[in-house]
């Protein structure tokens, strides 16, 4: 019985030290504050967005979200679609001016 009561003691005092010693090592547990509403860190540029900047963003992770890959794909398809539309928006912006219409 004696020897029972030893190795709890013995137990709780490892688990004791263990404890502290990852809370030191990781921290107390303190959360950031939370962003204000409407706010996100996610960011983009206001106007003239590039598939460069729809590649750079990223969102945050959360235990129930989206399957990052597919997230990834949409995006990756979205910058090419985007630089696509500019290109020939350009394009079209230089014929006019070599041709105006009358």
């Amino acid at each position: 019985m004696t020897t029972a009561l030893i190795y709890l003691v013995v137990m709780l005092l490892v688990a004791a030290v263990v404890f502290l010693l990852a809370a030191v090592v990781f921290g107390r547990g303190e959360e950031l504050a939370p962003l204000a509403p409407g706010s996100s860190p996610t960011r983009l540029p206001a106007e003239d967005i590039t598939g460069d900047d729809i590649d750079q963003v990223r969102f945050q992770l959360v235990l129930r979200g989206y399957k990052m890959t597919e997230v990834d794909w949409v995006i990756r398809r979205l910058g090419v679609e985007i630089d696509g539309l500019r290109a020939r928006v350009a394009e079209l912006e230089a014929q006019q001016k070599v041709s105006p219409l009358e």
